[in-house]
């Protein structure tokens, strides 16, 4: 299984940070991160796929969950 993270690219007036987003994921590989697999342009959009993790986007459990400070700090270290 697989996410993939559609970006309409005629929506987005700095496309170097789509590229820069890319160029970051592909060199950081870790078994505690969401790696990056590949990406497509298909018509307009740009499809990221990466590996999916579930349970949704990180923000939707961020506005749902209320973590302590260090719990951040215990999930920012590792």
């Amino acid at each position: 299984q697989v996410a993939l993270k559609k970006m309409p690219l005629c929506k987005r007036s700095r496309k170097e940070l789509i590229v820069n987003e890319i160029r970051v994921m592909k060199e950081n590989r870790h078994p505690n991160i969401v790696n990056y697999i590949g990406s497509y342009l298909v018509d307009e959009d740009l499809w990221l796929v990466m590996d999916y993790v579930d349970g949704g986007t990180l923000t939707s459990v961020l506005v749902r969950v209320l973590i302590e400070e260090r719990m951040i700090a215990a999930i920012s270290r590792e």
